[in-house]
């Protein structure tokens, strides 16, 4: 039967005959009233089949449903007193369009509870449940925000290339695939390209994957992840950090407009940060941790457990890390002239973790080589890059929000791999 109704439309449809179709959340055998919950994409209705007023075909078919059959309803919309949305549906008909195998790898209705593994091995099941609905839908409302956000202010969107012949970052983080007759690697981030985009576009933006080849274990790192980046011409570090400002709070005001229940489920009460978020530098969150009694010295990247400390020591929902050491950060950071070691980075933190990085670029061709040179590169691995500085060539910044990081953050998950589809890491490259 041809639907003609989602769940979430039933309430207007008191009175009416409708078809819906969906999977079989839960059956519920009472004798001479039994309840079918029908689940589609958008929720869930109550389907009342009554002993005394119903064909023996419907009684004898409900009889034999499982969970997760996948069905089709024709009846009528009445209200209920007793069904959660304060709706029903009587069947005038019931198609089973599929029946699924028993026992089931994982219970969509939460009552048996899953560990991670499972819900990653099982991932289409998990997106059955409530609480993967919640977080995905989060998840789109997050990157229609970041792109509603970008063409509003005149950001052109880009595409770069995942292909790409040597390292963006440097390091030894790549994964290196062959290329016919050539070596060639699994792009670490878009930056080259977005740089090569601005200084033609002026204002650029793209949502692109980006692959580290790292082998530690972590819950807020994956070997495959989802960037959002800007790049923006004419602009320094400030100018960038203000943008990632705005842009991070347009995330989050249209989350907690569009995802009031998702957030529900999810039991979040997503807060708003104010402007301007606060901004310290580097050595000022050195000087606070150690004051707190924890070893870290200058130069020193912080640790997720030492960001979650500055978080509390703050006490701001949100704030930016400025000012970092250059010897730290890629050889593209734009060093301060008058204290090279110190280069015009930062970080946003959100509820203790690190959801975005971004830099001022060196666009001046002969401090580039020199700073390529300075990480163990080879400036000649480089050279169509370091040639688009040579002709007419202007400061720009830019910056990248991590996808998984950031709905990690809104969604209260304490591990990435919850909030990414089909998360990849170094143990896992099914499903």
């Amino acid at each position: 039967m041809e639907r003609t109704h989602y769940t979430n439309e039933l309430k207007k449809c008191v009175g009416k005959e409708v078809v819906v179709n969906g999977w079989c959340h839960d059956v519920r055998l009472l004798g001479g009233i039994n309840f079918i919950l029908l689940r589609d994409s958008k929720g869930i209705v109550q389907i009342k089949v009554e002993k005394e007023k119903s064909s023996k075909e419907i009684i004898n078919l409900v009889s034999g449903l499982h969970q997760e059959d996948v069905l089709s309803v024709k009846g009528k919309v009445v209200k209920s007193k007793i069904a959660k949305t304060g709706i029903e549906i009587i069947p005038s008909k019931i198609e089973v369009i599929s029946k699924a195998e028993t026992p089931l790898p994982l219970d969509p209705r939460g009552v048996t509870p899953a560990n991670l593994d499972t819900k990653i091995n099982w991932r289409f099941m998990f997106f059955r449940t409530e609480e993967a609905r919640a977080i995905f839908r989060i998840q789109s409302q997050i990157v229609n925000a970041f792109r509603e956000f970008c063409l509003k202010n005149d950001y052109m969107e880009m595409q770069p290339p995942l292909i790409i012949s040597s390292a963006t970052e440097g390091g030894a983080e790549l994964f290196m695939i062959p290329y016919f007759e050539k070596k060639a690697y699994l792009a670490q981030s878009p930056q080259l390209y977005k740089q090569m985009g601005a200084l033609s576009f002026e204002k650029v933006f793209m949502i692109a994957p980006a692959f580290r080849a790292e082998k530690f274990d972590q819950p807020t790192h994956l070997n495959e992840i989802r960037q959002m980046d800007v790049e923006q011409a004419f602009a320094d570090d400030k100018k960038a950090m203000n943008v990632l400002e705005d842009c991070f709070l347009y995330i989050l005001k249209t989350v907690k407009r569009n995802s009031k229940e998702e957030l529900n489920i999810l039991k979040r009460d997503l807060k708003i940060p104010k402007k301007p978020l606060k901004r310290i530098s580097y050595t000022e969150a050195i000087e606070l941790l150690q004051k707190e009694g924890e070893k870290v010295n200058w130069g020193d990247d912080f640790s997720k457990t030492q960001e979650k400390m500055l978080a509390k020591i703050v006490k701001d929902e949100a704030f930016f890390i400025k000012d970092w050491p250059t010897e730290i950060k890629p050889f593209y950071a734009m060093p301060y002239e008058d204290n090279p070691k110190i280069c015009k980075a930062f970080d946003l933190i959100h509820n203790g973790v690190e959801i975005s990085s971004g830099t001022q670029r060196i666009h001046k061709p002969e401090l580039l080589i020199k700073q390529i040179e300075a990480k163990g590169l080879n400036p000649e691995n480089f050279k169509y890059y370091i040639d688009i500085f040579r002709y007419g060539s202007v400061p720009h910044s830019g910056w990248s929000i991590g996808l998984e990081r950031i709905t990690m953050t809104i969604t209260g998950r304490a591990n990435i791999r919850e909030v990414t589809m089909f998360p990849r890491d170094r143990s896992r490259i099914v499903p």
